[in-house]
């Protein structure tokens, strides 16, 4: 078991280290206790802990600030740990999504925070909890409640899984559950009763039939889905059903606001009890702001939209630019052979050095 988190070893190798330290959504506190210790023995950086979210920062002087933010947590584990190298790759859970940006900023960290590294800007970190779960739980958004203070900034890397190229903004998300009622009834016969399940074609149908928009936000194009992702009703093998329930799951492009988002859904599913159970909005590109553009500058290559909600979004809605960018490949995210490219996460890190030494 890992007693001590050593920063200075090669992002690679960190990366491996924080993937053998298991982190599912709502167990981060042995990691969040390892992150905490690496970075208060860091003499240039100023540390503080919210439950199982870690935040440093530098004071340096200068004019700009940066925040680099990672979450801690994974999705469950299958049958993904310990990590394993073969080759180029790097598996094992979170890998790609996303322990892999984490190791790039707590290899900055290290660099600026011993002294062996002066960046441009000035630093915030933000390790925090409960990014794979509901937004509720979210710890990013715990801090946006309570120390709104800390993500103040010019400019807010989210180091999630992108490839190594820049995604703007993000798609966001609308959960909600469509009810259907009926009579229960004994199933030999079956004509006193209504069931419930039946009643479902009719939702169903309207998803099946849907075709997604695909609507370009500030020279990114998104593309939007509607999907059935839970169905429930029965209550024994020789019962009519009385009740059912189908919940669904919008990504919607940032054009839409959540509220335009949610009045979308509930004229779609007329006529149908609609409970929405997670929201949350999408983010515009945001690619114009000047730390932006000097991050395109640096890392090269054509940004690309993110069709997944990230935290990006949190900070859009405090007015603070925000882009994402880490080495894991999306594609990847929450797989069983989730795995990371070792070249990519060595490419990743100088890139990011490389624009904060601009």
């Amino acid at each position: 078991m890992l007693d001590v988190l050593d920063l200075s070893m090669d992002a690679g190798a960190l990366t491996a280290a924080l993937v053998d330290v298991e982190s599912v959504s709502g167990a981060e506190t042995r990691l969040a206790d390892l992150v905490e210790a690496a970075l208060r023995r860091l003499p240039r950086l100023w540390v503080e802990r919210n439950g199982n979210a870690v935040l440093a920062r530098t004071d340096l002087g200068h004019p700009q600030r940066v925040i680099l933010a990672s979450h801690l947590d994974t999705v469950p584990v299958a049958g993904n740990l310990p990590s394993r190298v073969v080759g180029d790759d790097l598996y094992g859970c979170g890998s790609a999504d996303m322990k892999s940006g984490l190791a790039i900023a707590l290899r900055a960290a290290q660099l600026v925070g011993a002294g062996a590294f002066e960046p441009g800007v000035d630093l915030t970190w933000i390790c925090y909890d409960c990014e794979e779960v509901e937004a509720a739980r979210n710890g990013l958004g715990r801090l946006a409640r309570e120390r709104p203070a800390a993500l103040d900034a010019d400019l807010a890397i989210l180091l999630e899984p992108s490839d190594g190229v820049v995604e703007g903004g993000c798609q966001g998300t609308l959960r909600f559950i469509v009810r259907t009622t009926g009579r229960r009834a004994h199933s030999a016969r079956a004509w006193l009763g209504q069931n419930a399940i039946h009643a479902l074609t009719e939702p169903l149908a309207t998803l099946a039939a849907y075709r997604p928009r695909v609507p370009e936000v500030d020279g990114l194009r998104y593309h939007e889905g509607l999907n059935a992702v839970f169905v429930a009703g029965g209550i024994a093998g020789n019962v009519i059903p009385d009740a059912a329930s189908l919940t669904v799951n919008f990504r919607f492009a940032p054009d839409r606001s959540l509220a335009q988002a949610e009045a979308y859904a509930r004229e779609l599913f007329a006529g149908h009890d609609i409970e929405i159970v997670d929201a949350a909005p999408g983010a515009r590109p945001g690619l114009d702001a000047p730390l932006a553009r000097a991050f395109l500058a640096a890392v090269g290559g054509e940004p690309v939209p993110a069709l997944g909600w990230t935290d990006v979004a949190r900070f859009s809605e405090l007015g603070v630019p925000a882009l994402n960018f880490g080495p894991g490949d999306p594609n990847l995210a929450h797989a069983a052979d989730e795995h990371v490219s070792l070249t990519k996460v060595a490419a990743a890190e100088a890139a990011l050095l490389r624009f904060l030494s601009s």
